[in-house]
Order: structure tokens, then C-alpha cells, then sequence
């Protein structure tokens, strides 16, 4: 999105790792909220049509309450869904800045969809009381207009869900593709919407996200009724043991599958993406995971249904963790960025004071260190090959190394495409001129 990279500024490096906590919060807030709206979205659909077929009044109940627990009220759909990813729009935009990533395209197809999906969800939430007014109302056969406002009910109800997960669906999924794009450098040079289509680990990643949402709403269902202010006090016992049952089936099941989706996202990120913290998070929220298994038994093996609030809260924490894992390697895969963006700031804070300004103030020096370390070393091979392989095909020719920075092309098909930079010539001369010289030391 050129509109947003022209309304950022550079930052300095204090003010990009606020921008990274500010990031963290909001993934907070977003996650969890539009986790239990699509898993309750998912449950209360399935849930209705299985009580029409079957013709089971504990089906329809639990689909109707579903919904309305889920979706909490009205204005959170605005306050913990839309205002959220809006944000999250702007930070990543001022993060990626320069870079011509479609990360930020992919956020805005997020952000409306899941609007929209939003919308449908919380029509269809409103829809039953519509519906439950008219169903306890007896409509006799040449009311016609009761009759057909009470069909239009009906149809408003069964529609609604349906677009509303659809939009959900796809809107997260770009989503999660935006967020896998940042993470995975050798992939920044994606340009299009085919990436989402035929990266295998943007297709992992959205059904780890699917399963936990769907994990995490059994979980928030069985600490509803039987845990918040002492439990719901349902005195069906039948309906108490259907709800019972359908809460531990649909976490456990569900929570299976996230310590191998939470392995296989781990080994999937680049080598420039891992550090200390990557792992230690990781590791508190698979910890997380494994403590739910022993209490979800618990509960299914004695009745122990006190146990509820601690799972709904351990799965809490293992998506917190998990957020937080997440954000420390685009930390750690933006790190040569927050340089570069530093150092530009330092340029246009000398320009706002009327303060000279040197015809190099960024050096080829910077430039490396800002945006080729992270993929080229002299004598190594990382993302790209060594330098003192590369170079020497040049003969020192400057205009022909930087010609080929600020237009790169794939040569080696061992080594994946090198993205454009976005340079502008004289930065191109500048760090072409260093990188020649500096390989005659290897």
C-alpha cells in the first residue's frame, strides 16, 4: 500500500520497539476476541442445523446461547475486532516501511472481510431474538404479514451465519498470511495474492489458528457455565450433561492437534527469525498446553468441572505466549530494518533543525548493515550466497553491482530470489562500492 508508506515517518529505535509492544497488545485484544467468535460463530451454525435435523431442543438452545456468549455485546465486534486490526494496519505499515511488502495489502483484505464477517455474525446473534419471538407467537395462516416477516426472520438467521464464518474464514486467512509473510525474509519478494495460495506454512499456520480458536471457545463455554460467578445454575440436569460433555469433547479434541502445529510452525521459521526468547515462549505455551491434557482428564475421569476456569485460562496463556513468541522473531527478522529506518530518522531530524547534511549520511557501511547482513555474508553462505563467490564476476565494475541492486533478478536457482531493496541510485552506488571493496579482505 504506496498511500501508507508515504504517510509514515522514519523512527528511531526507541520508538520502533514501543511500536513492537503497542503491536503485542493489540494481538492480545484481536486474537482471543476473534478466536471466540469464529469458534462460536462455527459451533452455534453446526449446533442449529443439527437440532432442526434432529429435531433436539437442546441443540437449538445451546446454538442460540453459544452465539450470544461468544460475541459478548455489540460494540465488541467494533471495539475488540475492527478498531484492533486498524491499528495493527498502521504499526506494521510504519515497522515495514520502505520494505514493498504485501503484508499490509493482505492486513487491509483482513480487515475488511473480517468487518464484514462481523456484521453477518452479530446479524445473525440479533436474528434470534426475532426468531424466538415469532416461534412462542402463534401465527395463524392469513396473517400474512406476521407469517412473511417471521420467513424473513428465519432466512435472515440461516444466511447470516453462514456469509458471516465464510468472511471470517477467509478474512483470518489473509491474516495469517500477513503475518507468516513478515516472518519468512525469502519470501518478501511475493507480490500477489498466489503467495497465500501456495505457501504450505501460511496454510499450516491458519489451521493452527483454527483449531486453538476452536479449543479455546470449548474452553470458554465450560468456564461460562460452570466456573464464572459460581456457574450458570442450569437445572436441567440433562441439558447440564449435554453441555458438559460437548465443552470437554470440543476442547480436548481440538487441543490435541496444537503441540505439533506449534512444533512444525517453530521449525519452519528462517534461522534469522529464532533467538532465546522464540524458544522460551514457545516453550511456556506448549507447557500450557500439556497442563490443560492433565486437567481436561480430571475432568472427564471425576467431574471435576472446578477445573474449567483453569483450563479456559492456561489456553489463554498459551495463546498470549504464543503472540508473544511470534513478535519477538519479526523483532528479530526486522532487526537490520529498525537500523536503517533509525538512521533515516537521524537524517530528517537534522533536516527539521536546519542541520547540514552530508552528501553520504547514510554510508554503505549502514546499508549493509541495515538491509544485506541479513541475507549475505563475505565468506558464508546464509539466504543468499557469499559475497567472494558473487563479486568477482563484476571485476570491481561499481555501476553494474549497483544495477543489479536496484533491479535483482534470480541467477543461482540454489538460492531463493533476492528482493528489491528499494534503494534509491546513490544508495545502490554506495553500497555496491563497499561491498567491492570490502571482499578484497577475504
Amino acid at each position: 500500500m504506496d498511500f501508507l508508506d508515504k504517510l509514515v515517518l522514519p523512527q528511531s529505535l526507541e520508538h520502533i520497539a514501543l511500536l513492537h509492544y503497542l503491536a503485542t497488545i493489540i494481538l492480545f485484544l484481536f486474537v482471543p476476541f476473534i478466536s471466540l467468535v469464529l469458534g462460536g460463530s462455527i459451533l452455534s451454525l453446526y449446533f442449529k442445523r443439527k437440532g432442526k435435523s434432529d429435531e433436539n431442543g437442546f441443540y437449538t438452545k445451546f446454538s442460540k446461547e453459544v452465539i450470544e456468549l461468544t460475541t459478548f455485546t455489540k460494540g465488541a465486534g467494533v471495539a475488540l475486532g475492527s478498531i484492533p486490526l486498524l491499528a495493527l494496519i498502521l504499526i506494521y505499515a510504519q515497522i515495514l516501511h520502505n520494505l514493498k511488502l504485501v503484508t499490509i495489502s493482505f492486513f487491509v483484505a483482513a480487515f475488511i472481510l473480517i468487518t464484514i464477517g462481523l456484521i453477518f455474525i452479530y446479524t445473525y446473534r440479533y436474528s434470534w431474538v426475532f426468531k424466538s419471538l415469532f416461534s412462542s407467537v402463534k401465527i395463524e395462516e392469513r396473517e400474512t404479514e406476521y407469517s412473511t416477516f417471521a420467513n424473513n426472520v428465519a432466512r435472515v438467521n440461516r444466511k447470516s451465519s453462514l456469509w458471516g464464518i465464510i468472511f471470517l474464514l477467509i478474512g483470518s486467512y489473509f491474516f495469517i498470511g500477513g503475518i507468516n509473510l513478515t516472518l519468512n525474509p525469502s519470501d518478501w519478494d511475493a507480490t500477489g495474492i498466489l503467495y497465500l495460495f501456495t505457501s504450505f506454512s501460511v496454510f499450516v499456520k491458519w489451521i493452527h489458528f483454527l483449531t486453538a480458536a476452536l479449543s479455546l471457545t470449548g474452553a470458554f463455554l465450560l468456564f461460562i457455565y460452570f466456573f464464572w460467578e459460581g456457574g450458570k445454575g442450569i437445572e436441567d440436569s440433562g441439558y447440564k450433561e449435554f453441555i458438559k460433555k460437548t465443552g470437554l469433547s470440543v476442547t480436548l479434541f481440538f487441543a490435541l492437534f496444537q503441540p505439533l502445529f506449534l512444533l512444525i510452525n517453530l521449525v519452519a521459521l528462517p534461522s534469522l527469525a529464532l533467538s532465546s526468547s522464540v524458544f522460551g515462549f514457545a516453550v511456556i505455551s506448549l507447557f500450557a498446553v500439556f497442563w490443560v491434557f492433565h486437567l481436561l482428564y480430571a475432568m472427564l475421569k471425576n467431574s471435576e468441572l472446578h477445573y474449567s476456569g483453569m483450563v479456559f485460562l492456561l489456553l489463554v496463556i498459551a495463546s498470549l505466549t504464543l503472540i508473544i513468541s511470534e513478535q519477538a522473531s519479526f523483532r528479530n527478522v526486522t532487526k537490520k530494518q529498525a537500523i536503517l529506518l533509525s538512521a533515516e530518522y537521524d537524517v530528517t531530524l537534522k533536516a527539521l533543525k536546519g542541520e547540514p547534511i552530508g552528501i553520504a549520511e547514510i554510508s554503505g557501511a549502514d546499508i549493509f548493515n541495515g538491509k544485506c547482513s541479513a541475507c549475505h555474508k563475505f565468506d558464508q553462505k546464509l539466504v543468499g550466497p557469499p559475497y567472494k563467490e558473487t563479486l568477482p564476476k563484476y571485476k570491481g565494475d561499481v555501476e553494474k553491482v549497483a544495477a543489479y541492486v536496484l533491479n535483482p533478478t534470480k541467477i543461482n536457482p540454489a538460492y531463493p530470489p533476492m528482493p528489491n531493496q528499494g534503494l534509491k541510485p546513490a544508495e545502490a552506488k554506495a553500497i555496491a562500492k563497499y561491498i567491492l571493496e570490502e571482499v578484497k579482505k577475504y
